[in-house]
């Protein structure tokens, strides 16, 4: 049996299709990306550019979260920004513990929840990237 893998775009459309309510949907439009522009040091502690798409109505804070799939047992942390609309998070918003793998490349992921005022989570958006790029 063919597994089936949905885009974000296409997992909110079928979602409301579905009934879904109209938070779900948004929820799942939710999307962020990233760059490791600028950094090129082990352990470089100033976070890299993020861009978001679709977050979601009523988000107040937006909490970065970076785990290396490689090794998730080291700790990367991460930060949290208020929102206010902006669809660009630029470098060094926030310090953490970047990347260094220990030999090659390493594939990192960021989490970022998009929470209220109240710091209940509306939406979760994760993106994954090879460092260093080459």
């Amino acid at each position: 049996m063919a597994s089936l893998r949905m885009t974000r775009p296409v997992a909110a459309i079928a979602l409301s299709l579905l009934g879904a309510s109209p938070a779900l949907a948004e929820a799942a439009k939710f999307g962020v990306d990233f760059s490791w522009s600028g950094t090129s040091s082990c352990f470089d502690p100033s976070s890299p550019p993020f861009t978001l798409s679709g977050v979601p109505a009523g988000t107040k804070r937006l909490v970065f979260a970076m785990k290396d799939l490689d090794a998730p047992g080291f700790p990367h942390g991460g930060g949290s920004v208020p929102y206010s609309g902006q669809s660009q998070i630029p470098r060094g918003t926030f310090a953490y513990k970047g990347p260094c793998p220990p030999q090659g490349q390493h594939t990192y992921q960021w989490t970022v929840e998009a929470q209220d005022g109240s710091g209940k989570t509306l939406a979760t958006a994760p993106a994954a990237r090879k460092f260093p790029e080459r």
